[in-house]
């Protein structure tokens, strides 16, 4: 896996939309952030498009994301936020610049399918907070200043105590390959070339607004697609803004746990990433340390 180099002061970052309009005042603003961390940013020319649901046409969207990826000089690809609509561009776009010249890409969501398609390039990427986060929280927010170090060489280490459904958790340690993203998203790409599953990778999932049968249906499609039989670790994130079914057997989380008890690797959940305030960083086909313990989960990447 080709990991982006660190990020220097005066490197270019590209604000683009690769799926779903933007409101203009949150890239502005987002911009602002990045700019403070020392970057020369700029917005891509079909960034700020409204074209019904999307931020402009297939091509448009296409052309911003090709360019930045294949231009030399930039160094970051921000995505401004996901929504719906990148899954149009992966046929689409030729990875030979980026291989040549690795940039960091961040984003989470929708987003999920380009981090899917770097990792099938062989190539590291972000999930993490898009433009929305970054123009309502700051700079000073903990998610921010987390991505703010990633992109600045610095590894990861996330102490996080037990919280919620901690009584679900399956103690025991992985190491392997991060994978996934949101669940719904990463479920649409099996069966492509664009879902390569590492052997004894570590899978993440979260997701948002999702209904319970329809989660318990995308674990169960992981389940029979084989996916649960390769990896050593699971994280489940964030599942927010949905309503518990009194109509299904178990809630959410419980179904999510009762759907892997035949599996013997560590499981933890409510992990701080997802469609939330606590969104910590995550590298995408990075080597992931996962460690669930009694009273606390450890997560490092190097």
């Amino acid at each position: 896996m080709l990991q982006p180099p660190k990020l220097q002061i005066g490197d270019k970052a590209v604000i683009l939309s690769p799926a779903g309009k933007i409101d203009a005042g949150l890239v502005e603003k987002a911009a602002v952030v990045l700019s403070e961390w020392g970057l020369g940013v700029e917005v891509s020319e079909n960034a700020l498009c409204h074209t019904g649901r999307f931020s402009g046409f297939v091509e448009q969207r296409l052309s911003d994301l090709q360019q930045a990826m294949d231009d030399p000089d930039v160094k970051l690809i921000f995505c401004s936020r996901g929504g719906y609509g990148t899954v149009h561009l992966l046929d689409k776009l030729d990875f030979t610049g980026i291989k040549q010249h690795p940039k960091w890409v961040i984003g989470y969501s929708d987003i999920t399918v380009l981090h899917a398609a770097l990792q099938s390039n062989g190539i590291m990427s972000i999930h993490g907070p898009m433009a929305k986060h970054f123009a309502e929280e700051g700079p000073a927010d903990i998610s921010v200043r987390f991505t703010k170090a990633i992109v600045a060489g610095e590894p990861i280490i996330y102490d996080i105590p037990f919280a919620n459904y901690a009584h679900l958790n399956r103690k025991g340690k992985a190491s392997g390959k991060l994978f996934g993203g949101n669940l719904s998203v990463f479920c649409g790409l099996l069966g492509t070339k664009y879902a390569k599953i590492p052997k004894k990778g570590v899978l993440f999932i979260e997701d948002i607004g999702e209904e319970p049968y329809k989660v318990d249906r995308f674990i169960n499609q992981l389940k029979l697609a084989g996916i649960f039989d390769k990896i050593s670790g699971l994280i489940v994130g964030q599942f927010s803004d949905y309503t518990e079914d009194n109509d299904m057997y178990l809630a959410l989380y419980e179904s999510i746990a009762q759907a892997v008890a035949e599996y013997d690797f560590p499981v933890c959940f409510d992990f701080p990433a997802g469609h939330v305030k606590y969104n910590f960083p995550l590298v995408m086909g990075k080597t992931a340390r996962l460690a669930v313990k009694e009273n606390q989960i450890i997560f490092k990447q190097f």
